[in-house]
């Protein structure tokens, strides 16, 4: 998958009707809404009617996130950047991840739409539930889906402000970079995006030491914020 020209305005038209064309867009803040009650309410019932201790909430809550982020990165790897050959493969890679490579700036496609986000949770926890149910361990997936899905809005919430802002700390920047690169230097490395760590570990990672940092490029890959492209120029 790759494009000769990065369009930094517009966005891609993905289905001749209007309506599909419009479940295809979203914004954070609808994501969120969405899933964080069902977080905070799957915590409330792990403790309160699975009798599971802060402790034990806590650390099976952290081992979802950091699954999320082995799912994240395995999903963008070998999903979204799936070599295809038929025609039909090409389409369906296309709209579920090439037009964000082509229309970088397309804000309303940098999470995941509503209602397919929804179906793929309940297929996500039903598989996590049957999996952990073969070794008798069903419940606790009432404690790790919901750091599943706060690593996956972590995730959403990171993929939109690489492609909308510098980053806030300097420690953040390797993260930035790594995507920003990814995006216009070679989709074969970067694949993660809420973190590195999986790019580490299986040396996908750019050697950002030997990686010339190209403002221009940068700048091409942020969407409409005045303030932050005034900033990106006086550094």
């Amino acid at each position: 998958m790759h494009f000769d020209k990065i369009h930094n305005k517009g966005q891609a038209r993905l289905f001749k009707n209007q309506y599909l064309e419009y479940l295809t867009k979203t914004h954070p803040l609808v994501i969120w809404g969405m899933y964080l009650p069902l977080i905070v309410f799957m915590l409330y019932f792990s403790a309160s009617k699975l009798s599971f201790t802060v402790l034990q909430t806590a650390v099976i809550f952290i081992a979802g996130m950091l699954f999320w982020s082995l799912f994240e990165y395995t999903v963008h790897r070998f999903v979204f950047h799936f070599f295809a050959e038929s025609d039909r493969a090409k389409k369906i890679v296309y709209v579920i991840h090439g037009n964000h490579h082509e229309y970088p700036r397309d804000k309303e496609r940098l999470f995941m739409p509503a209602v397919p986000s929804l179906l793929l949770a309940i297929i996500v926890f039903s598989i996590q539930y049957l999996a952990a149910g073969l070794f008798g361990v069903s419940v606790y997936v009432f404690a790790f889906f919901p750091g599943f899905l706060m690593g996956y809005l972590i995730y959403g919430s990171m993929h939109y402000a690489i492609h909308a802002w510098n980053p806030p700390f300097k420690w953040m920047k390797p993260l930035w970079r790594n995507h920003h690169l990814h995006h216009y230097k070679n989709v074969e490395l970067g694949f993660g995006v809420s973190s590195t760590l999986w790019d580490h570990i299986f040396g996908t990672m750019f050697d950002l030491n030997k990686e010339k940092e190209d403002k221009e490029k940068v700048k091409e890959l942020m969407f409409g914020n005045a303030a932050a492209e005034k900033q990106l120029q006086s550094r």
